[in-house]
């Protein structure tokens, strides 16, 4: 039986997600993937389609919708997810309140700088070098948690050499123990 692997998209959702196919086709013979349009989850109306305006939406409510669906929708323990965006965001916030040890891969995810606590579990984080939301030094020390800077803007994650070195990690730790 293949592991399950939740995607979790950023905050455009599956709308401008075309660059997703360079991760669920490196990984599908691999795992079991089930994706999750954040958009969807959080029930951001998606009518006025600007960054300001989702992310609003997300800020105000929406994470907490999201992580309270996937409370209800996900109920399998060993299972990885690979969250871009304010999908990490929404990812940890539902490893905190499942209490859950997951295997997390979180992407651009800057608003875990607002987090001071983290959920059970291996996280592994990327982060551009060019993003100027990444949270500070010494909140990676408080976490005890390490990270990866690559080169990039915040949206490295639609890079395809990027996702080829992201699925290549995942794959070799998928027999975790």
């Amino acid at each position: 039986m293949m592991k399950r692997l939740i995607i979790l998209s950023d905050l455009w959702g599956e709308k401008k997600a075309t660059w997703l196919t360079n991760y669920t086709d490196a990984l599908k013979s691999d795992f079991e993937i089930v994706f999750y349009d954040s958009c969807e989850l959080a029930e951001v109306d998606t009518t006025v389609y600007k960054e300001e305006n989702l992310h609003k939406q997300f800020v105000k409510g929406g994470i907490e919708k999201a992580v309270s669906k996937l409370c209800k929708a996900e109920k399998q323990n060993d299972t990885i997810i690979l969250a871009f965006s304010i999908g990490g965001t929404i990812a940890w916030n539902y490893a905190m309140k499942s209490n859950k040890k997951l295997f997390m891969y979180c992407i651009s995810s800057t608003r875990l700088r607002y987090e001071s606590r983290k959920p059970l579990g291996n996280i592994f984080l990327y982060f551009s070098e060019n993003d100027k939301f990444v949270p500070k030094d010494n909140w990676f020390q408080k976490m005890n948690l390490p990270m990866k800077k690559v080169k990039g803007n915040h949206d490295i994650y639609v890079d395809k050499n990027f996702a080829s070195f992201v699925c290549k990690e995942i794959i070799n730790k998928k027999d975790f123990n």
